[in-house]
């Protein structure tokens, strides 16, 4: 498995062996060993979460209350883009995103430790991600970003000059500005000490 890490410090794109012949594909989507010697953190897994998504809608951003929850994401079915935006305050990439492509084609994972926020769209519709979270989701721990914050410039994709189809949530949550504000986001220090902890 090849981990490359990307511009926002937690990020990490994992792009598996894919081993194909004329019966069809096998590929590891995840592997604890090479996770662990690579991360030098181990990544247990408390909950395994799908999502089945139709064209135009917009799922995010979201981000859980520290100690918070690290997502392993996978596209088994079509394709989606998939982005995480630093809300960590202190930080070096604080309100800055990075977006790929995930597809069930190419069977590349997106790592989202704690303290960041994340969201995805899907570029075809009925797209499916799959995803690896390390503890259990317990009510009034998750938070929003509003995916549509204009500041952030966040490059959702737009169907047929529709605006993006957002859960009522997602549609009144606060701006970065605004959460920065009400006290609602992670330091940069909280999240980097969890960081150490969990590499211990």
């Amino acid at each position: 498995m090849k981990y490359t890490e990307l511009a926002i410090e937690g990020t990490l794109l994992v792009t598996p062996d894919v081993l194909a012949d004329e019966r069809g594909r096998f590929l590891e989507e995840f592997n604890s060993g090479s996770f662990e010697a690579h991360t030098g953190r181990t990544l247990p897994v408390a909950q395994l979460n799908l999502s089945v998504s139709h064209l135009g809608a917009v799922r995010g951003m979201h981000s859980y209350v520290l100690p918070g929850q690290c997502y392993y994401m996978i596209c088994v079915q079509g394709a989606v883009l998939d982005v995480v935006l630093d809300i960590r305050v202190g930080s070096p990439t604080f309100g800055e995103h990075v977006a790929v492509t995930l597809d069930a084609d190419r069977h590349q994972a997106m790592y989202v430790a704690e303290g960041l926020a994340h969201g995805f769209a899907p570029l075809t519709d009925g797209a499916t991600i799959v995803y690896l979270a390390t503890s259990l989701w317990r009510p009034g721990t998750q938070f929003g970003i509003n995916p549509l914050d204009p500041r952030l410039g966040l490059p959702w994709p737009r169907h047929a000059g529709r605006d993006p189809l957002l859960s009522e949530k997602d549609r009144t949550a606060p701006s970065l500005a605004e959460a920065r504000e009400r006290g609602m986001l992670p330091s940069y220090a909280d999240c980097r000490r969890i960081y150490r902890a969990a590499s211990a």
